[in-house]
C-alpha cells in the first residue's frame, strides 16, 4: 500500500507591537494672552472678530443659497458634503436582490414523480485499458446534478432493435456540488449491454438519467469509523461517502478502505485515494490486495481475506459507532456478506462479516 506522508506547517512567533506613549494633551487658543492689554484694546479686538465672523456667515450662506445641488450629498444630521465624482461617470452597479444572490442552484434530478431526462455527452476520455470516463452535461451550465450521500443514477438505454430497455444504476464520481456535468468511470465488460452501449458512445450522443436513487443517507459524524470493502468499479459509491466526509470539515469520521482488484492498472480513483491518505493519514488508510500482481507490487495479493478484515476492520464491539459497506461484483458480495434479497432489501448477513462477529445492523450492501 501506499506509505501516507504527513505535511506539517512550521509555526511562526507572532510579532509583538510596542505601544508608544500618547503625548500630553495641550491646550490651543485662538490668541495668547498678553498681560498688560488694557480693556479699549480688548474691545477693539472683539469687534474685529464680530466684523470678520459676520462676513464669514454671509460667505457661507450665499455659497449654501447658490450650490449645484448634484454635488452635495446627505449624511447624518443636517451636515451636508461634496459627493465624489466618478471616473467613470456612465457606468452603472446593476442591483442584485438578497433572495437571488443566495438562491440555490437548480437540481436536474429531483427524484419522486420526475421522468426520464436526456443528457448529452461531452466527452469521452479512456481511463485505463478496460475503463473509460464519460462526462455529460446538464441542461444548464449553472444547474447542479440533485445527488445526495448516498445515491446513483438510473441509466437507460433502447436500441433500434431491442424489445426491452436496458436500465442499469451508476454513481457519479464528480461532485454533487459541480455545476453543469457529471462525470462516471465505467468498465467495459464482456456482453454487458448497457457498458457496451456507453464504450461505444460518441460526444454530442444522449443517454436518459432518471434520480437520484437513493441509499445510504449520510451526515456527518453518524459514526464514529466506517469501514468500506469494494472490489472492481465497487469503489464509486465508497468515493462517494469517502469524498463527502473529508470535503466537510465539521466530519471527523476515520474511514478504512479495503480495495481489491484484478491487477494494479484496473486501480480506479487510485491517484485521489492515495492523495487522501497522505492528507488524512490519521484519519484514512487504504489496503489493496490485487489477484494478478506484477513482480514489484509491495501490497496484498490473492482475494480479500477473514484475516485482514479482522485486522483492518474497526472491531464488531464499537456497537452502532461503527458502520460496514459492501460493494463489488456478486462472487465478493458472497464471499463477504451474503447478496441482497433485492435492490430495496439487504437480506441476512452471512460471509466473512458474519464470521467475525459483525451483525446485521452494522452492514449496509451497495
Amino acid at each position: 500500500m501506499f506509505a501516507p506522508s504527513v505535511f506539517r506547517a512550521a509555526s511562526q512567533q507572532p510579532f509583538k507591537c510596542a505601544r508608544l506613549p500618547r503625548p500630553a494633551a495641550r491646550r490651543h487658543y485662538a490668541t495668547e494672552s498678553s498681560s498688560g492689554n488694557s480693556s479699549s484694546g480688548s474691545s477693539s479686538s472683539n469687534t474685529v472678530f464680530g466684523i470678520l465672523a459676520a462676513a464669514a456667515g454671509l460667505g457661507a450662506g450665499y455659497y449654501y443659497l447658490n450650490r449645484p445641488s448634484s454635488a452635495v450629498s446627505k449624511t447624518s444630521g443636517d451636515t451636508t458634503r461634496e459627493a465624489p465624482k466618478s471616473p467613470h461617470p456612465a457606468e452603472e452597479v446593476p442591483h442584485t436582490s438578497s433572495s437571488a444572490s443566495t438562491s440555490a442552484p437548480n437540481a436536474t434530478f429531483q427524484g419522486g414523480q420526475q421522468g426520464w431526462v436526456s443528457l448529452k455527452l461531452e466527452s469521452v476520455e479512456q481511463y485505463n485499458h478496460n475503463t473509460k470516463k464519460f462526462r455529460f452535461v446538464l441542461p444548464n451550465e449553472d444547474d447542479v446534478s440533485g445527488m445526495k450521500v448516498a445515491s446513483a443514477l438510473l441509466v437507460k438505454y433502447k436500441g433500434p432493435d431491442m424489445e426491452k430497455a436496458i436500465i442499469r444504476p451508476y454513481t457519479p464520481v464528480s461532485d454533487e456540488n459541480a455545476k453543469g456535468y457529471l462525470d462516471f468511470i465505467i468498465k467495459r465488460y464482456p456482453n454487458g449491454p448497457m457498458s457496451e452501449r456507453l464504450h461505444n458512445m460518441s460526444p454530442n450522443q444522449r443517454l436518459e438519467f432518471k434520480g437520484p436513487l437513493p441509499k445510504y443517507p449520510w451526515s456527518e459524524n453518524k459514526h464514529d469509523h466506517i469501514g468500506l470493502i469494494a472490489g472492481g468499479t465497487g469503489i464509486t459509491p465508497m468515493y462517494q461517502l469517502i469524498r463527502a466526509i473529508f470535503n466537510n470539515p465539521n466530519d471527523k469520521t476515520k474511514v478504512t478502505l479495503v480495495f481489491g482488484n484484478v491487477s494494479e492498472e484496473d486501480i480506479l480513483l487510485k491517484h485521489e485515494l492515495h492523495e487522501l491518505e497522505n492528507t488524512y493519514p490519521q484519519r484514512f488508510r487504504a489496503y489493496y490486495v490485487l489477484d494478478k500482481p506484477s513482480d514489484k507490487w509491495m501490497g496484498g495479493t490473492g482475494y480479500i481475506t477473514k484475516q485482514l478484515l479482522k485486522t483492518v476492520l474497526p472491531e464488531p464491539k464499537m456497537g452502532d459507532k461503527l458502520k460496514l459497506f459492501v460493494c463489488g461484483p456478486p462472487g465478493m458480495y458472497k464471499a463477504i456478506s451474503g447478496t441482497k434479497e433485492s435492490p430495496k432489501e439487504q437480506g441476512e448477513l452471512s460471509g466473512l462479516l458474519k464470521e467475525l462477529g459483525y451483525t446485521k445492523e452494522q452492514v449496509y450492501k451497495f
